[in-house]
Parts: C-alpha cells; sequence; structure tokens
C-alpha cells in the first residue's frame, strides 16, 4: 500500500501548481481523500478533502475559490489544483486516505500517508 505525492515545486505569488496523488496497492474507489500540509514550526493542517462517492468536498477557508480537489478513480489518483498561490501556501503538501465515505480534515481519521512534496511560493 502506497501513496505518492508529486507536482510541488517553486512557484512565484499568484502562479498556479497541481499536485497528484497515486496509490498503488489497493483501490482509492472506498476512501475518502485528503489533502494536509505542513509549514516549518507548524502544525499539519487539513487543506481539502473528497469523499469516496458522492464528490462532497472541504476546504480550509484558508485556500478556498483558490485549491480544487478531484479525483479520477480510473486512474486511482486524487489531484489538487492550487491556484492565485500565496508565500503562507508554502508547506510540504501531503495526501492521505480514510476508511469510510465522507470527508474530514482531521488528520487523526486518516489511515495511510503519502511522502509529501514541496510548495514553495516565493518571487
Amino acid at each position: 500500500v502506497q501513496l505518492q505525492a508529486s507536482g510541488g515545486g517553486l512557484v512565484q505569488p499568484g502562479g498556479s501548481l497541481g499536485l497528484s496523488c497515486a496509490a498503488s496497492g489497493y483501490t482509492l474507489d472506498y476512501y475518502a481523500i485528503g489533502w494536509f500540509r505542513q509549514a516549518p514550526g507548524k502544525e499539519r493542517e487539513g487543506v481539502s478533502c473528497i469523499s469516496s462517492n458522492d464528490g462532497s468536498t472541504y476546504y480550509a477557508d484558508s485556500v478556498k475559490g483558490r485549491f480544487t480537489i478531484s479525483r479520477d478513480n480510473v486512474k486511482n489518483t486524487v489531484y489538487l489544483q492550487m491556484n492565485s498561490l500565496k508565500p503562507e501556501d508554502t508547506a510540504v503538501y501531503y495526501c492521505a486516505t480514510k476508511s469510510g465515505a465522507y470527508p474530514s480534515p482531521y488528520s487523526y481519521e486518516y489511515d495511510y500517508w503519502g511522502q509529501g512534496t514541496q510548495v514553495t511560493v516565493s518571487s
């Protein structure tokens, strides 16, 4: 069972990045998926998550209107499109899966975690 997050990098303020989270060893169909981030010296926070079945989503207030989460169960991959990036979005971004359908912003509810991908927003 493995989650591989990718797509991070260095981008200027106002720019965009697209993150991917690919699963291997199991199917994502029956799992809610979450994206979390952790900046240096800060706690891990829930950024966005998506349900396993009805497409319902959650976004942290800090990213609403700028980030979009989506999933492709055929490709066994979840995406996080990040637009209008700000320096405060700088962090390591992690994807994770939880059993059950409903999305949750609480990291303790998630079972499997990817290794993280660095996003740096700086001019």
